[in-house]
């Protein structure tokens, strides 16, 4: 294959990598700039050769950079939300036992589920026993 078909074969993946942005198709995108790079260097390489070192660049670069990349560029980080554990909250509904309804926590209105064993009332103070996703879990104080 011409070294021109690699480098547009790259350059279409590093943009697919900036549309997902997931850190996985450009690897293959520099695997196939590396196989661009020597085609265009005069290298007379078989088609299978070709592949071969497209594959294994691609593999080596993604098992070598991205923990890397994901390091430097913190895509690794967990927000603490834990931290909210403990605090207290303001019942804006009546909720029932298990029941569902919202609840006001540092100034935001939250959806909330009573994970307590008596039923809250509308403004009634409770506490923050864990969190699930965008849902609070309370229970009288």
């Amino acid at each position: 294959m011409s070294w021109w078909i690699w480098v547009l074969a790259g350059l279409a993946l590093l943009a697919a990598e900036f549309a997902a942005s997931t850190m996985h198709v450009g690897f293959f995108a520099i695997g196939a700039l590396v196989v661009a790079l020597l085609v265009g260097a005069g290298l007379d390489l078989p088609l299978w050769l070709q592949l071969a070192i497209f594959t294994t660049s691609s593999v080596l670069a993604f098992a070598f950079l991205r923990p890397i990349l994901v390091r430097k560029l913190k895509l690794d980080f967990q927000p603490q939300v834990d931290t909210m554990v403990g605090e207290q909250a303001r019942a804006m509904d009546d909720i029932d036992v298990a029941g569902h309804g919202k609840a006001e926590f540092r100034g935001t209105t939250w959806s909330a589920r009573n994970v307590g064993e008596t039923a809250l009332a509308r403004g009634q103070r409770c506490v923050v026993a864990g969190i699930e996703g965008l849902v609070i879990h309370v229970k009288a104080s």
